[in-house]
C-alpha cells in the first residue's frame, strides 16, 4: 500500500504510538505471576513497580523492553519515511528523517504514559524516552544516566533518580553549548525539544513527586548503596 508525505507521516506516528503503548510490566505479570501488576506496589506499569513487584531479573527485563520501544520507533518505524519529502516546512537545521525521529520518539514516549491498551495508564516515560534521545543527545543522556544512578545510590528512590536525570538532561545541553561552547547540532531545536520531553516525564512524576515531599514514597533498600556503605564504615 502506498501513502503520501501527510497520511505517510500519521502512520509513522501512530505506529510509534503503538509501540510505546506496548504494556510490557502488565504482560509479564499476567503471563507469569497471574495478577496485574497495576494492583500492586504503586499500581505503575513502569520498571521501577516492576523491580519492586517483580523482583529484579524481571525488572531489568521490563526496563530493556521499555527502552527498545523509544529506539524501536526512532529506526525502524521512523524509517518509512526515508527518501520521502516532509508535509511541512522543516525550518529546523536537522536533516528531515531526524525530525521524523523526534515525532516518531515522542509519540512513543506519549504511548507508554498514556497507553491505550491498558486504559491509557501506563508508565512514566523515562525508559522510553532514554532510548529514544540516546540515538539523538548520547552525551547529554550519558550525563543523565549518571545522575540518575547517583541520585538513587544517594537516597534509594528510583523515581527521585528519574526526575533528576530529567532535570539534568535539557540543563547538559543548555551547560554544554552555552558555557562550555560545545557545537550541538540544532540546537536551537533540541533544547526546546529537550525541556518538552522533560518536562512531560516530570508530569507523568507528579503523584511520586507529592509522596517523596510528604515522606510516603516506596524506598529500594537494596539500592541505598552510599547509606549501605557508610553504615558498615561505623561498625
Amino acid at each position: 500500500m502506498v501513502f503520501d508525505p501527510p497520511l505517510r507521516l500519521i502512520v509513522v506516528a501512530l505506529i510509534s504510538y503503538l509501540v510505546g503503548s506496548f504494556p510490557t510490566a502488565v504482560i509479564v505479570s499476567r503471563l507469569f505471576f497471574g495478577f496485574d501488576i497495576r494492583a500492586r506496589g504503586s499500581g505503575n506499569m513502569g520498571s521501577t513497580n516492576a523491580f519492586r513487584v517483580l523482583g529484579w531479573k524481571w525488572g531489568v527485563v521490563v526496563q530493556i523492553v521499555d527502552v527498545l520501544k523509544g529506539v524501536l520507533a526512532v529506526t525502524v518505524v521512523a524509517h518509512m519515511m526515508v527518501g520521502q519529502v516532509l508535509p511541512f516546512t522543516n525550518y529546523t537545521p536537522f536533516e528531515d528523517i531526524t525530525v521524523v525521529r523526534l515525532i516518531a520518539g515522542t509519540f512513543a514516549v506519549i504511548g507508554h504514559i498514556f497507553s491505550v491498551f491498558v486504559g491509557f495508564r501506563g508508565g512514566k516515560g523515562v525508559n522510553t524516552a532514554a532510548g529514544m534521545l540516546v540515538g539523538i543527545a548520547p552525551v547529554e543522556v550519558a550525563i543523565a544516566i549518571g545522575v540518575f544512578l547517583l541520585a538513587v545510590a544517594l537516597s534509594g528512590y528510583i523515581s527521585l533518580g528519574s526526575i533528576s536525570a530529567a532535570i539534568v538532561f535539557p540543563s547538559a545541553m543548555l551547560v554544554r553549548h552555552n558555557i562550555c561552547g560545545v557545537d550541538i547540532n540544532g540546537y536551537d531545536v533540541l533544547i526546546w525539544f529537550a525541556i518538552a520531553v522533560s518536562a512531560l516525564v516530570i508530569y507523568a512524576h507528579r503523584s511520586n513527586i507529592a509522596r517523596l515531599l510528604s515522606g510516603k514514597e516506596s524506598r529500594f533498600e537494596k539500592l541505598w548503596l552510599i547509606r549501605l556503605r557508610c553504615a558498615l564504615k561505623s561498625k
